[in-house]
Order: structure tokens, then C-alpha cells, then sequence
């Protein structure tokens, strides 16, 4: 809940990386710290870059992430490119 005690929409977090452990272990600390977050996952920028392009039928993007956790080496395209992109 937030100030006012209205309840708050879970933060939006993109981790783009290709290793499971590394899926595993962000998951892990997100719950440890009792974060109300929902984690999407891509495993390649090709995959982060659908997720941060999806549009509505008004052109609208549909999801606008509040963080975006990145490899930096990543087959495809790397973090650093959809950086450039972001």
C-alpha cells in the first residue's frame, strides 16, 4: 500500500538474461524482500525488444517497464543494444 493506504500495482521488472541460476536467483531475492513485483523474462534483446515494443490499438505501449535488469553478453542482440534502444 502506498501513502494513502490505497493498494499499489506490483512494479514492472524485465530481466533480460539467457542463464536459468540467474532467473532463479533474481526470483528468489525478489521474494526474500517481499517485493511486490511481477518479473517477465527474455532470454535474447530480440525477446526484450517485443516486450518493450507491444503496443495497444491506439499505438499506446502496453508495457513500460519501472526497471530493466540486463546481460550485457547475450546472443542476438546484447544488453548493451537494447539499451541503445531504451
Amino acid at each position: 500500500m502506498d501513502g494513502n493506504g490505497e493498494a499499489r500495482a506490483p512494479m514492472q521488472i524485465l530481466l533480460v538474461g539467457d542463464s536459468p541460476g540467474d532467473v532463479r536467483l533474481t526470483k528468489e531475492a525478489f521474494h526474500n524482500v517481499n517485493l511486490s513485483a511481477r518479473l517477465n523474462v527474455a532470454v535474447d534483446g530480440i525477446e526484450a525488444m517485443s516486450f518493450l515494443k507491444q503496443m495497444d490499438a491506439n499505438n499506446v505501449r502496453t508495457f513500460r517497464p519501472d526497471l530493466i535488469l540486463r546481460d550485457l553478453n547475450l546472443l542476438r542482440m546484447d544488453g548493451r543494444q537494447v539499451l541503445a534502444f531504451w
